[in-house]
């Protein structure tokens, strides 16, 4: 775990190490965790805050990015170990929090219930009374330290980003990509767009990228994962991939073998950045570090691809 103002990374051990990020931030003896993983980073989330000097009942906050599994899956296990926290989430997101069954079934229909219980963990709800919603501007107070939250939707509609002013970072979620730190170089860190299912949207994704890169942040925090700087360089690699990938979408519409057709040019495409940034991997390699990812992405697309042509 690293502590940069009073923030701390905690890996949440989901899929691998270093994939999935949640963090807390400490101001005047007080924590807000942002995201949780699944309910089996739940000791995870608390030896993290044992170790910042916390006692549970000293969080005041649970703020979700979105409500996906690997960010909020533990939300309710985790809630419910935290006497004192709220938990702030999208407006769009709040009620699969408060009753989760709609949005296990929906991942259950997907990856079946077995797979679920191993991954996740069964999901807890979490009282409507400890539930704010947060819309565009809603800002959480962290004893005097405002982190605000900012409406991003293009990752999913349901999705929120953090603005911390005292530490001038944002807490992004899935709106700035994915930088595994396995690809970083002399030249910095890596960067992919996720595109995941269901509510891709590359229009409304590039204005999301925008409106944080004109808060003039230090850095950015990202789930998956951690820290990263140089920003308005990754933002303008993560619009030029955006665009790439939504082509590519295009292109792969009318193809037979159309998902399998656009899972090998987004590793094309992710092969040849890696290797223009300096990334000396081999293909399969980058395959066993993005795979999950490019199969998420090409789904994501192919979902937005078909909303195109209703």
């Amino acid at each position: 775990m690293t502590s940069l103002h009073g923030i701390h990374t905690i890996d949440t051990g989901f899929v691998r190490p270093r994939f999935d990020a949640a963090y807390l931030v400490v101001e005047n003896g007080h924590g807000a965790f942002i995201d949780c993983g699944t309910n089996h980073a739940v000791p995870r989330m608390l030896d993290a805050l044992a170790a910042a000097g916390l006692e549970p009942a000293q969080v005041d906050w649970l703020i979700l990015t979105h409500v996906h599994l690997d960010h909020a899956g533990g939300a309710g296990e985790l809630a419910a170990t935290l006497p004192q926290a709220k938990v702030v989430v999208h407006p769009r997101g709040a009620r699969h929090m408060i009753d989760p069954t709609q949005l296990w079934a929906g991942a259950s229909a997907v990856y079946g219930e077995a797979v679920m219980e191993q991954t996740y963990g069964r999901l807890r709800p979490i009282p409507a009374e400890r539930v704010i919603t947060a819309p565009e501007g809603h800002v959480v107070d962290l004893q005097g330290r405002a982190l605000r939250c900012l409406d991003t939707p293009g990752h999913a509609m349901h999705h929120l980003s953090v603005y911390d002013e005292k530490a001038n970072v944002c807490f992004t979620g899935d709106t700035f990509g994915l930088s595994y730190r396995e690809f970083d170089t002399a030249k910095g860190p890596f960067i992919v767009p996720t595109s995941s299912p269901v509510q891709f949207d590359p229009s409304a994704l590039h204005d999301s990228i925008r409106r944080l890169v004109a808060l003039h942040p230090q850095a950015m925090y990202l789930t998956h994962y951690d820290q990263v700087r140089d920003v308005e360089k990754l933002a303008d690699d993560l619009h030029a991939q955006i665009d790439v990938m939504t082509e590519l979408a295009l292109v792969a519409y009318r193809k037979p073998d159309r998902h399998d057709w656009l899972k090998h040019a987004l590793t094309d495409l992710y092969a040849e950045r890696a290797a223009d940034h300096g990334w000396n991997g081999s293909r399969q390699a980058l395959i066993d570090i993005l795979g999950m990812d490019i199969e998420l992405n090409a789904q994501g697309l192919e979902v937005w691809l078909d909303r195109q042509h209703q």
